[in-house]
């Protein structure tokens, strides 16, 4: 069993907490449009209030550990580690309880690239433990704003975790999905688990717009965020989202690994 000790390490070693990829100006600018409401951060969610720059900046800094100070505007971005290591222990304890009861789940992202492996471990362990992984709506069409105009992306399943593949892409089966911060993916994949009187997901496992536009629904969410994601912590501090775990989301795949093992032992789903 991985220690707490021995992830901590981990996540400062790997740079998923710590000084961390993301810039500082990343963050900030993230901070900026949030507060104005675009749609490219605020991921689905629709705050229940008016978050000004300096309440964003103030909230992050309560959630992930980056520096409250508005004159720091330039670097690398900065995540506590103890605040990762409260985060995966909340995220372990939501999914253990899921597991417990059985519930039906469904697990989706934005980053399949470096966070695909992760939730196909969960998803793999959430069956075991007698789960439905839910797949809905596999295969549909979706019309996603990007920075490039409006792209038809579908929506697909690997190891019973959803992406969306960008136009032309036909290796079914891998990881070569698309990156995309948009909530409609899950509401496509919402809307049709409900058609037919079909089961719909007491629990939302993922990232991005994934989580942010199943919370926004009432639906249980949790995921992983970076900080200049800040839609998922607002939407944890208002009570929209269930959990939120602050770290990295954009470093080598394999170095999610410790934290799969370390996600299953605390929520008891280890074979």
């Amino acid at each position: 069993m991985l220690s707490t000790g021995a992830l901590r390490a981990h996540l400062l070693a790997a740079r998923l907490a710590g000084p961390v990829a993301t810039s500082r100006e990343a963050s900030l600018r993230s901070y900026r449009l949030f507060a104005a409401r675009d749609p490219r951060v605020t991921l689905g969610l629709d705050p229940g209030r008016g978050w000004e720059e300096r309440d964003l900046l103030r909230l992050m800094a309560d959630r992930c550990g980056v520096s409250d100070d508005p004159a720091h505007v330039s670097g690398p971005d900065v995540i506590d580690p103890e605040r990762t290591l409260a985060g995966l222990d909340a995220f372990a304890e939501r999914l253990a309880h899921a597991a417990v009861r059985r519930a039906p789940v469904l697990f989706g992202t934005g980053h399949p690239h470096r966070l695909l492996g992760f939730y196909a471990a969960l998803a793999d362990a959430m069956s075991a433990a007698g789960c439905c992984v839910l797949t809905p709506a596999h295969g549909r069409c979706i019309d996603i704003t990007t920075r490039f105009g409006v792209r038809t992306c579908s929506l697909d399943y690997v190891r019973g975790v959803a992406m969306v593949r960008a136009p032309g892409v036909r290796a079914a089966g891998g990881d070569t999905g698309a990156h995309t911060h948009s909530p409609l993916p899950v509401r496509v994949a919402l809307e049709a688990a409900a058609e037919g009187h079909g089961r719909l997901p007491e629990l939302v496992v993922g990232d991005h717009g994934w989580v942010c536009g199943a919370g926004q629904l009432g639906i249980e969410a949790i995921g992983l965020a970076d900080t200049d994601d800040p839609a998922l912590f607002v939407g944890e501090a208002e009570g929209r989202v269930a959990v939120a775990v602050p770290l990295d989301d954009a470093v080598p795949s394999a170095y999610y690994r410790p934290l799969t093992r370390y996600v299953l032992n605390r929520a008891f789903l280890s074979r």
